[in-house]
């Protein structure tokens, strides 16, 4: 008789256990998206800028010249469009949400202009003669250097993602996050030098690599607002001017305001709560 008792509760325990299983597991999207758009400020090393014109026998350098950006926001916030003040936009996908670990497109229309008004030192070659005097670097005077339209960066960035704090309903969370990445410059290339100008335009003008830590609020599970500290070592290589090429190096330190959307995508595994 107790054998037969023990017999049914082990069935019964047998057939429950599946439907247990079952409910303690759920499933959920692999990855996870997310795009966003905002604005930035920076601030840039002092840098030397080379100067080969060989047509015209100058092989020369602006030594130790300030230079300074140009947020946009002069005439107010909606008096102009959305992309002509410094922006940047970032496109990611956290292939792995477990391990927070994403990969990311971001691009940062960031923009750099030597000071206008500087006295500049000229060091080397000027119409086959050696110099090393002093300019007044102002537009009055010929001399501009603009990359005005965009120093443009745009870096293939490794995301890492740890969690803060979340609210018990899951309608906030609180992130922080890190960044790093290498990728090309695309520089809107604009200058003068002793009165002559070059044919601006855009072109591909060398490598960029940095790093980025930052703030992630999330609102709803969807809406994020995030804040970020970021520094950029930029190298740029035959810069247009008149008759020649430029190069010049020089470090940025970024803030960065971003508002995004992030939703769940890819292929539907289950998780264990």
């Amino acid at each position: 008789m107790v054998m037969k008792s023990f017999g049914k509760i082990l069935l019964l325990v047998l057939t429950a256990l599946p439907l247990f299983v079952l409910a303690q597991t759920k499933k959920e999207r692999k990855g996870e998206f997310y795009f966003s758009w905002g604005y930035n400020k920076e601030w840039y090393t002092n840098s030397n800028v080379k100067i080969s014109q060989p047509s015209l026998n100058n092989d020369y350098q602006l030594k130790g010249i300030k230079s300074n950006d140009n947020p946009g926001w002069d005439d107010g916030i909606f008096n102009k469009p959305i992309s002509i003040p410094q922006y940047n936009y970032r496109i990611g996908y956290f292939f792995n949400k477990k391990k927070g670990l994403a990969f990311e497109i971001n691009f940062d229309h960031t923009k750099h202009i030597i000071t206008d008004g500087q006295q500049a030192r000229v060091v080397g070659t000027l119409g086959g003669r050696q110099v090393d005097t002093s300019v007044n670097f102002s537009k009055s005077n010929g001399f501009y250097y603009y990359l005005n339209n965009g120093a443009n960066f745009l870096l293939f960035n490794i995301v890492k993602r740890w969690n803060w704090a979340e609210s018990k309903s899951g309608k906030f969370k609180l992130d922080f996050l890190g960044r790093a990445g290498i990728g090309p410059v695309i520089p809107h290339v604009e200058n003068s030098l002793f009165g002559k100008p070059n044919e601006d335009g855009f072109q591909l003008g060398g490598w960029n690599i940095g790093v980025e830590a930052g703030l992630r609020s999330t609102f709803y599970k969807h809406v994020f607002l995030e804040f970020t500290n970021k520094v950029d070592y930029a190298r740029y290589s035959n810069l247009k001017v008149y008759q020649g090429t430029a190069k010049q190096a020089f470090g940025t330190y970024e803030l960065i305001l971003t508002l995004g959307y992030t939703f769940p995508m890819g292929k539907h595994v289950a998780t264990n709560n």
